[in-house]
């Protein structure tokens, strides 16, 4: 079958993989939660963390895949008895994020849409409004939401529907070197603003932000570990199937120690990039505009390209395109997930390739999720999972986009993960990864520093980060 052909290219899978790590969380979650858990050290802390657990449940991940050459539910299966739950987690989790990550995607289409009418002076513009108006207008004008929000999982579904060499790769070879040029060009002209200095202090010196009274307090070491934690896996698309997926399309030729190390360092490069074309804009033209979330994006950035004027405008296209692709490359990642399952037993019960029909099941069940987030306005319109579903009122559930963030990235990546190490170091056995990264002759060079990792360090350190993150969303 044409999907199981895998990747047409090694550049292409390595797009496609730095592709599903680059998002979102790159460009609005990891300069904010470096500049407020103390910024350099919030790096060293998230590199450390990088070595001793995102590496390793990486060459885990795609180990795994690759040796099944199934999807994550049908590999867990195969290989284990106690963990073959694992699958199912691994499809949930993806899932739940489409349904935030689509509004959001869809939020920027409107962005770039917007940016447009204001270079011209289109009635689809700004109209004198300003940012957090327009941000606000477009929250509680439902239908619009909605709209954009679809268009957003129409695109991704058309692009999985491609395949993975003639929709997913086709798109992530373009799509994340333009990315990259986009990124200098904003970065450029982000630098050299009067008063940018601000924006670099904010991300590098340490405790900058606190003695500037950016934020009120210090953070402990937990609450920086959590947040880099929990940073590290959304960003690195890790505990959540992704990784399994790929590497089930991966040739046995294929380094896979190489490639992990790769998408790790392309994708913190990529966010720290994402730091320096934001963070110095908002301190040098908005600085008292949000540093974190949907209104650093919405808010902060569109007031810096109102500020400069007609070229803000080009650039405001510019950015929230290169934010669009950043986060379709993200998105069909997510749903790829999802697809390659039923794919997958279509193929095994004879039924042929349903990859079309199961991408446009898979699309409309996100695009159901979606729509409840859209229609919900970031908590705006009484629809909050704490009134809908009767719960005590928390930060975590005052709108649908943070209670799925909570229940993804917050509980159901890190227990992933954590469990996967168990599985790999505690029941399958280290040699199971170790055979598969040396087929062909290539050589493991990390066995040793893997095999330790898996079975000890990994584990310990998932505790802590799932500790962390369960007491910032609930205590």
């Amino acid at each position: 079958m044409d999907e199981r052909k895998g990747f047409g290219s090694h550049f292409g899978f390595l797009m496609a993989a730095v592709g599903s790590a680059v998002g979102l969380g790159n460009i609005w979650g990891f300069p904010n939660k470096m500049g407020a858990n103390g910024g350099f050290l919030f790096l060293i802390i998230y590199l450390i963390l990088a070595a001793l657990c995102g590496y390793i449940i990486m060459v885990g991940e795609l180990a795994l895949g690759r040796k099944t050459g199934r999807g994550a539910v049908d590999t867990y299966r195969s290989l284990t008895k106690r963990f073959k739950w694992l699958g199912w987690l691994a499809i949930l989790s993806p899932f739940l994020i489409l349904g935030f990550y689509c509004t959001l995607g869809g939020y920027c289409l409107k962005y770039m849409v917007l940016n447009v009418g204001n270079l011209f002076s289109a009635s689809f513009g700004n109209n004198g409004l300003a940012s957090a108006e327009v941000f606000g207008n477009m929250l509680s004008n439902q239908g619009e939401s909605v709209a954009y929000g679809l268009i957003f999982v129409l695109i991704t579904l058309l692009i999985v529907a491609g395949g993975v060499s003639g929709g997913i790769e086709k798109f992530c070879s373009v799509g994340m070197p333009c990315l990259f040029f986009m990124l200098l060009i904003v970065i450029i002209r982000s630098c050299t603003l009067p008063g940018a200095v601000d924006g670099l202090k904010y991300m590098f010196v340490p405790g900058w932000a606190v003695a500037n009274g950016v934020i009120e307090k210090a953070p402990n070491f937990l609450e920086v570990l959590s947040s880099a934690g929990g940073q590290m896996f959304f960003s690195l698309s890790l505990g959540m199937g992704i990784m399994i997926t790929y590497g089930s399309y991966l040739d046995k030729k294929e380094n896979i120690e190489k490639n992990a190390l790769i998408i790790l360092v392309c994708d913190t490069l990529i966010a720290l990039m994402a730091g320096l074309a934001v963070m110095p804009a908002r301190f040098a033209l908005d600085p008292t505009g949000d540093i974190g979330g949907p209104k650093l994006l919405f808010i902060t950035m569109q007031n810096v390209f109102n500020t400069m004027g007609v070229v803000g405008y080009i650039f405001g296209i510019i950015f929230y395109l290169l934010v669009i692709l950043a986060a379709v490359s993200s998105s069909i990642s997510l749903l790829e997930v999802v697809v390659a399952h039923f794919v997958d037993k279509a193929t095994e019960n004879g039924k042929g390739d349903k990859r079309k029909v199961y991408s446009i099941i898979a699309g409309i069940a996100c695009g159901l999720l979606c729509l409840l987030v859209c229609l919900d306005g970031l908590g705006g319109n009484g629809i909050a999972p704490y009134q809908l579903l009767h719960l005590p009122m928390a930060n975590w559930n005052d709108n649908w986009l943070d209670f799925l963030d909570m229940l993804s990235e917050g509980l159901m990546m890190p227990l992933g993960a954590l469990f996967m190490s168990i599985c790999i170091g505690w029941e399958l056995g280290v040699q199971v990864v170790d055979d598969e990264c040396s087929l062909c002759g290539v050589r493991f060079k990390s066995r040793k520093f893997f095999n330790v990792c898996i079975k000890y360090i990994t584990p310990i350190l998932m505790v802590l980060i799932l500790y962390g993150q369960i007491h910032a969303f609930f205590l």
